[in-house]
This record gives C-alpha cells, sequence and structure tokens, in this order.
C-alpha cells in the first residue's frame, strides 16, 4: 500500500514526527520533492534530531529510506547529516538516492543569496539554494545525482553549466570559485556514490509485493508552487498531486493519505497569514509550542487554527483522513479561535485566494471553550477532557475529513489513534 503524508498547512505541521510514527509499519519510506530547506524534528528513543533531507524513516532499521527522484539535494549538507545519524548510531546504509535527483550545488547557494538581494518585497528564502536548483532542473542546466558516477564527463557538466550560470549573473564570481567547489562536490561524492541508484525497480517491486510505502512530503500546500500564496512558496510541488512525479510512481497506486495539521498555525518566512495573533495568545502558542524552524532557528509566526486552508487542502490534497497535532499545547486557554472563513470587501469567502488578496482579508473567528488539564499523559481519546474532544471533533466535521490521530506531545508514545 502506498501511503502519502502531507501537509496541511504552511509546512512545520509536525509531519516528521508521524512519518517516524507510521514507518514502524513501513517497509519504504520516500521523500518525494524539496531539498534541505525545511526541517522535520524527531524525538524518539535514539533522541533528538533535525532532518532536512533524510527520511523519517532512517531510525527504522527494516525500512529502505528513498531520496525520491523530484528532490534537489544538497551533496556536502547530506553528508553532514548522515555523519550526524551515525554519531546517534543510527544505520544509514539501507538509505538510497534517486540517479535522478538532482544536486544543489554551492553556485545555487550564491545565486539564492544574490537574487534575495535583489528583491524589493523578500520572499523569505531560506537561502539553501533550493529555488535556484529547481529553476536549473526547469532549464536543463541542471546536474542529476547519477552524473556522478562517470567523473571525466561530470566535470565537463559542471564546468559549463558553471560558466552559463556566470554568463547570466558575473555577479556570482565574487561568491566564489570553481576550484572550491570542486573540492567540495569530491569529497561527498567519494562518500554518497554507494547510495546513488535507479528507484524505478524498487517501488515497482514494492507495488508488486503490496508492500508498505509511506510517500513523505516536505512543506504544505500553502506553500506549494501552484497551489500556494505564489510567490511566497517553494519551488517544488507538495501536495498529493506532486507525489507520482516525484516519487516514480503511478497515481493510482496512492491509496491513503494523511493531511498533518497542527491545533493552531503556523508559519516561517514571508507573505500573508491572516489568522496571525500579534497578542499574548500568538505569544502563548510560540513559546509552549516552542515554534522555531528547524532549519534556521527563525520564529515561526503563530496563529488561532485556518479551516479555510484544511478545506482547501481537503479538496485539492484528497486526505482519506487527518493528524492533529500538538493539541496539548493549546491547554491553559480558556477560549480558543478558529478561523472559519475570510472577509474580503463585504464578501465571506471559505477558500484561500492569491496572495494579493489573502493580504486584505480579516479572518472570521468562532470562539470555542478551552480547557486548563495537562495532556501530555493522555494515551486514549477517551483520557482527554471533553472540551478537548469537542475541539477535535468540531473540526472533523468543518471539513468532512476524520480525524484518526491526535498528538499531545513530541513522544511516540503521545499519539494516540481513533477511528480505527
Amino acid at each position: 500500500m502506498f501511503h502519502a503524508v502531507i501537509g496541511a498547512q504552511y509546512g512545520d505541521e509536525g509531519k516528521g514526527k508521524m512519518v517516524d510514527y507510521l514507518a514502524e509499519q513501513a517497509d519504504i519510506v520516500v521523500r518525494y520533492q524539496g531539498g534541505g530547506n525545511a526541517g522535520h524534528t524527531i524525538v524518539n528513543k535514539y533522541g533528538k534530531f533535525a532532518l532536512h533531507l533524510v527520511p523519517s524513516g532512517i531510525f527504522h532499521p527494516h525500512t529502505t529510506s528513498v531520496l525520491g527522484a523530484g528532490m534537489v539535494i544538497h551533496p556536502g549538507q547530506l553528508v553532514k547529516e548522515l555523519e550526524t545519524l551515525e554519531a546517534g548510531n543510527i544505520d544509514t546504509s539501507r538509505l538510497v538516492i534517486s540517479e535522478r535527483a538532482h544536486m544543489v550545488l554551492p553556485y545555487h547557494i550564491w545565486q539564492d543569496a544574490w537574487e534575495e538581494e535583489q528583491r524589493k518585497k523578500k520572499v523569505g528564502t531560506t537561502l539553501q539554494g533550493i529555488g535556484p536548483s529547481y529553476q536549473d532542473k526547469v532549464g536543463r542546466f541542471g546536474l542529476q545525482f547519477g552524473e556522478l558516477r562517470d567523473l571525466s564527463r561530470f566535470e565537463t557538466r559542471l564546468r559549463q553549466a558553471w560558466e552559463a550560470k556566470l554568463t547570466r549573473i558575473p555577479q556570482l564570481k565574487d561568491y566564489g570559485q570553481f576550484d572550491e567547489m570542486w573540492t567540495e562536490l569530491m569529497a561527498a561524492r567519494d562518500r554518497l556514490l554507494p547510495y546513488i541508484q535507479d528507484t524505478t525497480p524498487l517501488l515497482y517491486e514494492a507495488a508488486q509485493k503490496d508492500l508498505h510505502v509511506l510517500l513523505e512530503g516536505q512543506l504544505g500546500i500553502m506553500r506549494d508552487l501552484d497551489w500556494g500564496i505564489y510567490p511566497f512558496v517553494t519551488s517544488s510541488s507538495p501536495i498529493s498531486g506532486g507525489i507520482p512525479a516525484g516519487a516514480g510512481i503511478p497515481p493510482t497506486a496512492i491509496r491513503r493519505i494523511t493531511g498533518i495539521t497542527k491545533a493552531y498555525t503556523t508559519a516561517v518566512g514571508a507573505g500573508p497569514f491572516p489568522t496571525e495573533l500579534h497578542d499574548e495568545h500568538g505569544t502563548y502558542l510560540q513559546e509552549k509550542g516552542h515554534e522555531f524552524g528547524a532549519t534556521t532557528g527563525r520564529p515561526r509566526a503563530c496563529g488561532w487554527l485556518d479551516l479555510p486552508t484544511l478545506r482547501y487542502g481537503a479538496w485539492i490534497n484528497g486526505y482519506t483522513e487527518l493528524a492533529l497535532m500538538k493539541l496539548d499545547v493549546l491547554s491553559g486557554l480558556d477560549k480558543i479561535g478558529v478561523c472559519t472563513a475570510y472577509e474580503l470587501d463585504g464578501e465571506s469567502h471559505i477558500w484561500p485566494l492569491q496572495a494579493s488578496d489573502m493580504e486584505r482579508v480579516t479572518p472570521k473567528i468562532e470562539w470555542l471553550n478551552g480547557w486548563q488539564e495537562d495532556l501530555s499523559d493522555c494515551r486514549s481519546y477517551s483520557d482527554l477532557p471533553a472540551n478537548a474532544r469537542a475541539f477535535v471533533e468540531y473540526i472533523e466535521a468543518a471539513v468532512n475529513v476524520p480525524v484518526n490521530f491526535v498528538s499531545v506531545g513530541p513522544g511516540r508514545d503521545q499519539t494516540m489513534i481513533r477511528n480505527r
């Protein structure tokens, strides 16, 4: 069975924790898009880890972890991540890198910094070179991981790509030189070559044997290149529609789609965020939820749960279930806000709009009764206080998707299952 785990908000919803939890029963975990510009924070028996590239299934010895063709991967960053995992006694031998995945090269990071400097209105890029790498992929200037096998050909291709880049952006010569780039890449090449392979036979055989394959996305629907708040988006497609291309599977193979949402909403980076709170409630959520980006350390903006976003994702992604994360963070609030619609120029909208309109909307807030009890020791849904259960069931009814998982803390044992 192919099972997708999708971000239902702006990213940072807790996908890493859920993939780590679900991967215990999985044979393969596939990252199908994105790069090292966002992180998944995972707490398990091995410790606390911030993964940026490696799929969250790496912690399970029986699970094969695949970096899919739809990803853009910085070789040096991946080596450092593998070294961190191995220092924590994590076996990385079952990692696979698709030969078709594209490389984030040093000059992509230089270009990312240069382009952001040129913008009058910042996009809020993490400066990890992701956008420029995807630009080159689409422009057919990119280099794939499989090309590392033929060193002579790779050097020729890299020199040609670098010269073409300097022709278009001559300022990049001030950021670095070819020789230092080559030294960095060769050190990573020696480490990564054993992991590179064609992933098509692997996933084809998994389908024939009806293995359990988890499909792990990065970020969420509101950062999707087409369906997010463009231009404040990532450069790939984290929605379920991006999976077939990024993983290399037919769309009919995907049988289960779990949307991951927090019990409130957070966002990192620039762009409109209608439910953002600039008061004591926003501070409360940020501090109690430890809302800081795993990649950049930037504080996440916090706001009430955004139901238009959840409805939007339920339609475009086709969620078969929801996982509600960080319900415990809401404990201690007398009233909890939920955005049910946006008001714009006298009209009500129950779906997200284009970014230019989203900057002008006013969220329509409905207030639900809060609870004071600490939820961290709850292990079954019936253990939750009545108002917490009412909050969960309100969301379920509003989005018309069952909430099958509720999380009350970072540990694996703090995830409870409903409706099973």
